[in-house]
């Protein structure tokens, strides 16, 4: 019998950027038979796209990291899964893979996004939100233009395509950390054993399943907490927020690559998984669309006149542009949600519940930041709007801090499963 691969435990806080090559040129040094560093690619503001590979098998697996600036613990589940490498190669002789780690795919907003790292033993949601940065879709690098957009690809899109054109891998892994909500995996195709596999993990971390994730709206549901990519439909996808976009996810599919996105909380609530039914599903839409609309409109009076993005300094304009996207998007959301079908149990409702209250939770924390200097009489008002939001989502749903350990967990048990059922049928 195979003895469990066991990730060892990751320190409580999440590495910042600049860490990242830190850490990895660390590892090299101490291991350089099985681990090497190279730059693939730059970032609009010239920062390198660090990729550390390890082993030297024929079958290519790639773990994305940093897609997201808001999102750092991907690359802390990075760096943990490598450490192990560098400890146990022969795991990855085994698998008979090459594993390559794309450490951070968006320096450039992680860098923007600097300064919050989780406070032992009591983690602030106030003060993750002091430090808020998610990019305006089209800046989010994981995005491809869609057909007639008229956009050029970001170079840290075009960087990651030439990795998956170079490696072809078998699998890729995206890695993700929401604020607050629960657990859940989204593939591009079933491979029977994933979802059971990252249920028990999930289980085993204490870390609640998102019953019916409100990402991936066109993506078949396979409850609690795994959504499919349909194999009958076009490689366009509906995001959330009402975009139409290409992806990277999909981009590989030509190859027969899985693309497997792992979404770990970093506050995790109860309600999410709840599987009884909702008694009145038309009311609860109603209610969770008032709370959208109403604290979009209190965000919208607070700001008057400094919308604007005249009255933020060039450095901090992209927290402006993300921050007034979120806002524009808003009613269009609610007119999605009330014209959707939706699932009929609680746990589906209190998803979108806690999307309603984040979406102007995170424009007010980037607006804050961007009119702190310019217009401090505003950003103390939008503070303050932060400030309550952060208690009234904690008091709503019950939140529960998860600890690092369990969020890397949850990447890292989930990939090194994955990988071994994609390898043991050929990838």
């Amino acid at each position: 019998m195979r003895t469990p691969l066991h990730p060892a435990v990751h320190p409580a806080g999440y590495p910042a950027v600049d860490d990242l090559e830190r850490q990895a040129r660390t590892l090299v040094a101490a291991a350089p038979e099985v681990l090497r560093l190279r730059s693939v690619g730059e970032s609009r503001a010239g920062r390198p796209l660090w990729l550390l590979s390890a082993g030297r098998g024929d079958r290519q697996i790639l773990t994305v990291a940093g897609a997201h600036a808001n999102e750092p613990v991907g690359g802390a589940s990075a760096l943990r899964l490598a450490r192990l490498f560098a400890r146990r190669p022969e795991e990855l002789e085994r698998l008979g893979c090459t594993w390559h780690f794309l450490l951070c795919l968006d320096p450039d907003g992680a860098h923007l996004a600097h300064g919050w790292t989780p406070e032992v033993p009591e983690p602030s949601l106030m003060e993750c939100h002091r430090y808020f940065y998610r990019p305006a879709f089209a800046s989010q690098p994981e995005s491809l233009p869609a057909p007639g957009e008229g956009r050029e690809p970001l170079p840290e899109s075009r960087a990651l395509v030439r990795l998956l054109d170079e490696l072809r891998p078998v699998a890729q892994f995206t890695l993700h950390g929401i604020e607050v909500g629960g657990a859940f995996l989204m593939l591009t195709r079933e491979v029977p054993g994933v979802a059971r596999a990252f249920r028990e993990t999930a289980t085993r971390l204490r870390i609640p399943l998102d019953r019916h994730p409100v990402d991936g709206p066109d993506w078949q549901l396979d409850p609690p907490g795994v959504l499919l990519l349909p194999g009958d439909r076009s490689e366009r996808e509906r995001d959330p927020s009402g975009f139409v976009a290409e992806s990277t996810w999909l981009y590989p599919r030509r190859y027969g690559t899985l693309t497997a996105l792992i979404e770990a909380p970093a506050w995790c609530s109860p309600a999410v998984s709840d599987a009884r039914p909702a008694t009145a599903p038309d009311r609860e839409i109603a209610r969770v669309s008032e709370v959208l609309a109403g604290q979009t409109r209190e965000l919208t009076a607070v700001l008057g006149e400094r919308a604007v993005a005249a009255d933020v300094p060039e450095g901090l304009v992209p927290l402006h542009d993300a921050a007034r996207e979120l806002i524009d998007v808003a009613p269009s959301l609610v007119d999605t949600w009330a014209a959707e079908e939706h699932s009929t149990h609680q746990g589906h409702f209190a998803a979108i519940g806690i999307s309603a209250r984040r979406i102007p939770l995170r424009a007010a924390a980037m607006m804050c930041r961007a009119l702190a200097r310019t217009a401090p009489e505003t950003s103390d008002a939008l503070a303050n709007l932060v400030r309550e939001w952060c208690r009234q989502l904690e008091k709503s749903y019950d939140l529960r801090w998860v600890p690092v350990s369990a969020q890397t967990g949850l990447h890292v048990r989930t990939m090194i499963d994955t990988a071994r059922l994609v390898c043991a049928t050929g990838g």
